[in-house]
């Protein structure tokens, strides 16, 4: 986490992420911000509504509140994100959900806990709509 809505005043929270190939997100809804991400480095697709795109390196995509959104890690090497939250305070839930870092690589790979998740998600605004988006997808 690179800023926090208590270091910003609330107008933002900024995070980076690494995300191992084929992981994704469940498809979810933020009811309180605004979400933008900057590809670094890496390909993913992401999916906003009813639109389905590519980001590689140097894109940015907006995905606005309320509008159900995922993406996935395509190819075999990991994207790396910065992710604007506006307001901030989103970035919370990856304190909540997450766990600390075991050594400075990724953690292992294994399932979400959905259950956890779940949990926190109305703590943040967040709702889970439906399933991770499969790396197989495809926009053309």
């Amino acid at each position: 986490i690179k800023a926090t809505a208590e270091e910003t005043g609330g107008a933002f929270g900024l995070w980076e992420s690494l995300v191992p190939p084929g992981s994704s997100p469940a498809l979810h809804v933020h009811h309180r911000e605004e979400e933008t991400f900057w590809v670094l480095d890496g390909r993913i697709t992401i999916r906003c509504g009813d639109e389905t795109f590519s980001a590689g390196p140097g894109s940015m995509a907006v995905l606005p509140r309320n509008v159900p959104h995922t993406f996935v890690a395509e190819g075999d090497t990991a994207a790396r994100l910065l992710t604007l939250a506006t307001p901030g305070g989103v970035e919370g839930y990856f304190v909540a959900t997450g766990r600390p870092a075991e050594d400075d690589g990724l953690p292992p790979a294994g399932p979400p806990d959905v259950d956890l998740l779940r949990r926190h998600s109305s703590d943040f605004g967040i709702e889970i709509v439906g399933p991770p988006m499969a790396a197989t997808e495809t926009s053309a």
